[in-house]
């Protein structure tokens, strides 16, 4: 119990489970939420990790009472963690022209953004009274722009973005640090459907060794890789004319069941 402790959604592919797995080789005790739980557990498994260090939540972040319920069994069985990685996100097309969009655009803002706000929920006042503890919230560089056909993924990490800044200045008082980590293309699951080109392009386990080190770092906002976060200020800084013909003619993200 003397080993400091990570919580993480998303845990059983991509990002979450290298974040796990570099959070684990640096000494930290896991509690791990996910949706599959069987594949976590078995993944827990085949990498040989300690059983005594490692515990695993079946949970839906859009169920909320079911992820604030995996917070509370973890500060029951392992205490109150000293981070908590919201990672747990869906990225899909969609085209406002068809209806059934419409539920797609409402399950990407029930998973990336109040699924982050009920991850977090648990945690808050506990750290705050303790003075210490830090809160990730990973967003996106697509949070800094729109991308056509990608409206609901963009729009949702903007608001991630903007929500984990509110968080940060709430809890600054109290000795708590928010971190917000915005991935550029890291090669996972997420991404392999993606029909047009993802410039530095990244392995999940360099994007958790870089991120690990932010976190340990209390970096209030982090683009990885930083070489992205370049490309995205240039964009951000584009007149809209010209960033729309920039972005003319881009194939757009798959929609789902495309």
């Amino acid at each position: 119990m003397t080993a400091p402790l990570v919580f993480i959604t998303g845990a059983s592919s991509g990002i979450g489970q290298a974040l796990a797995a570099r959070f684990y080789r640096a000494g930290y005790r896991l509690a791990l939420v996910a949706r599959r739980s069987a594949e976590v557990e078995a993944w827990v498994r085949s990498q040989q990790m300690e059983a005594s260090r490692v515990a695993v939540h079946a949970a839906d972040v859009r169920d909320i009472g079911a992820i604030t319920g995996a917070g509370a069994a973890c500060i029951a069985s392992q205490g109150l963690p000293d981070v908590v990685i919201a990672n747990a996100g869906i990225s899909v097309g969609i085209d406002t022209a068809v209806a059934a969009d419409l539920e797609v655009m409402r399950a990407t803002y029930e998973t990336n953004n109040l699924g982050m706000a009920a991850t977090f929920q648990p945690f808050v006042r506990a750290m705050c009274e303790r003075g210490s503890g830090r809160l990730v919230g990973v967003a996106s560089v697509a949070g800094i722009r729109g991308l056509p056909g990608h409206g609901a993924y963009c729009s949702s990490k903007a608001a991630v973005i903007s929500y984990c800044e509110s968080l940060r200045g709430e809890c600054r008082p109290h000795g708590v640090q928010v971190v917000t980590i915005a991935p550029g293309y890291i090669d996972t699951p997420l991404t392999r459907q993606n029909r047009y080109g993802m410039p530095f392009l990244m392995q999940p386990e360099d994007f958790a060794d870089r991120a690990l080190k932010a976190i340990e770092d209390g970096a209030g906002f982090r683009v990885i890789p930083w070489q992205m976060g370049v490309v995205a200020k240039l964009l951000r800084l584009l007149p809209n004319p010209l960033f729309d013909a920039l972005l003319a003619g881009r194939p757009r993200k798959h929609r789902q069941g495309e």
